[in-house]
């Protein structure tokens, strides 16, 4: 027969077991975005770019997220698809694709572009099935063509629609085109760009975290 302070010691140990087996994880949750200059925030220090203004407000809404910046600068679909193996090394929740806006200004064949995220898209979720895909779209100024500047905007809503995917329409909404909110090559971002660049992933991404 058991002595009373181990019966105690016992009952105790059970307790703590099945209590703490109850907690959820402490560790953030990761968001990763991955893209070309515009994630890399081209011009500006990395807490002044988007992913770091993100990672920031979901913690003053009280979510406990952390968000990875892997933008780099003239990244095209075809480049992101060589790097997107050495990415994925650490789990991701939520996955931000924002590639292509190179493609679109050097006039790639965009199925070839549409095939690259597509299989980047498919390399996310074959390693992490629960992950959540997010894909930012872009625009091309139309001195590309007409007819290259709509299939451009639409290949991203087949890939959101094929992939079943979110699809944030403009990523650059409210800021694109405007000077104030552009470095002065009216293509990146300045600071206050990024401000709303992060606002804008936050209002499309709010009901999945």
């Amino acid at each position: 027969m058991q002595k009373p302070h181990t019966l105690i010691i016992c009952l105790l140990a059970g307790f703590l077991f099945i209590f703490s087996s109850n907690i959820p994880p402490d560790g953030p949750k990761v968001i990763l975005c991955f893209g070309n200059s515009i994630t890399a925030g081209h011009g500006l220090d990395p807490e002044f770019a988007y992913p770091y203004l993100l990672e920031q407000m979901l913690r003053e809404r009280g979510y406990n997220y952390k968000v990875i910046n892997s933008g780099l600068s003239g990244e095209t679909s075809a480049g992101g698809l060589t790097r997107i193996d050495w990415v994925l090394r650490d789990k991701v929740d939520i996955f931000i694709l924002e590639l292509g806006a190179n493609d679109g200004l050097r006039g790639l064949p965009l199925i070839q572009t549409r095939s690259n995220l597509g299989l980047i898209i498919k390399k996310v979720r074959k390693k992490y099935p629960d992950a959540q895909i997010v894909i930012a779209g872009m625009m091309v100024p139309p001195n590309m063509g007409n007819e290259y500047s709509t299939e451009f905007i639409y290949m991203f809503n087949e890939l959101a629609t094929e992939h079943n995917a979110l699809l944030i329409p403009f990523l650059l909404d409210g800021v694109g085109g405007i000077p104030e909110l552009n470095l002065n090559d009216g293509i990146h971002p300045n600071i206050e760009g990024h401000k709303i660049v992060a606002e804008n992933i936050f209002e499309f991404i709010k009901d999945i975290l």
